[in-house]
C-alpha cells in the first residue's frame, strides 16, 4: 500500500545503532534501581542536618515493650522524630524526653523468633524496692498508654524550641510538640525502638531469658 510504514524504516543495519538503544535500556534500569536509594540517602542527610534523628545509633529490626507501675519525672518533652535502622530505612517515632526520672517495677521485655526453636523471650525487671533513677531519658515510642499528670504543660510549642527537658531535647522547626514541668504516669505501658540516658540505675536488676512468648504486657 502507497505511504505505508515499511519494517525497513524502523530498522538499521548499523550495529552501532543497536548498541545505542541498548545503552539506553541498561541506563534507565541503573536509573531506576539507584534513585530510591538516592532518595533515601537524601532524606537521611537532610534529617541530620536539621537534628530530626532521634537514637544516635542504628535500631535494631524488632521493638519492645517496657510498662512500670508508676513513673516520676523533672522536665518533660515530648516531639515528633526518626529514628534510622541498619538498612538506613527512616522509623518514625514520638521522643518522650525527661530530664530527671523515677520509675517503679520497671519490666522490659523483647521477643526474637527462632527458626526450628520459636519465640524467645528476653525479660528484665527492676526497681520493686528502690525505684529506677535514670537522668537525661530518651524513648523513642511508637506506643504509649497510663494516666498521667502534667504540672505547667505546654501543648503544641514548636518543637525547636522545647526548654524544659534534657538539653538535647528539641525537635525540626515548625514541628508539634509539648513539654511540662514534671510529669507522673501510673500503670505506664509503652512500646518502643530505643532507649538513651544519660546516667540509668537499676536496682534490683533481674534478667530472665526463656522459651515462648512472655511479655511486659
Amino acid at each position: 500500500m502507497t505511504g505505508s510504514p515499511h519494517l525497513s524504516d524502523h530498522l538499521s543495519d548499523d550495529p552501532s545503532d543497536e548498541r545505542a538503544a541498548s545503552g539506553r535500556v541498561r541506563w534507565r534500569r541503573f536509573a531506576a534501581l539507584t534513585v530510591p536509594a538516592v532518595a533515601v540517602t537524601a532524606g537521611l542527610g537532610i534529617a541530620l542536618a536539621q537534628g530530626a534523628l532521634a537514637a544516635s545509633f542504628a535500631v535494631s529490626g524488632q521493638q519492645f515493650k517496657v510498662s512500670a507501675s508508676s513513673l516520676e519525672g523533672e522536665g518533660f518533652a515530648q516531639y515528633g522524630s526518626v529514628d534510622v535502622n541498619a538498612r538506613e530505612e527512616l522509623i518514625p517515632v514520638a521522643v518522650t524526653a525527661i530530664r530527671e526520672a523515677k520509675l517503679h517495677d520497671l519490666c522490659q521485655s523483647v521477643v526474637t523468633t527462632l527458626p526450628v526453636v520459636g519465640d524467645i523471650s528476653l525479660n528484665l525487671t527492676a526497681g520493686r524496692k528502690t525505684p529506677v533513677e535514670a537522668s537525661n531519658l530518651f524513648v523513642d515510642a511508637t506506643q504509649l498508654a497510663g494516666d498521667a499528670v502534667f504540672s505547667n504543660i505546654e501543648i503544641g510549642r514548636d518543637a525547636s524550641t522545647l526548654d524544659k527537658g534534657p538539653a538535647e531535647a528539641q525537635g525540626m522547626q515548625d514541628l508539634f510538640a509539648q513539654q511540662a514541668d514534671t510529669v507522673r504516669i501510673s500503670d505506664l505501658q509503652q512500646t518502643a525502638w530505643a532507649t538513651n540516658a544519660g546516667t540509668f540505675k537499676l536496682s534490683g536488676l533481674s534478667m530472665n531469658i526463656s522459651k515462648g512468648k512472655k511479655e511486659c504486657f
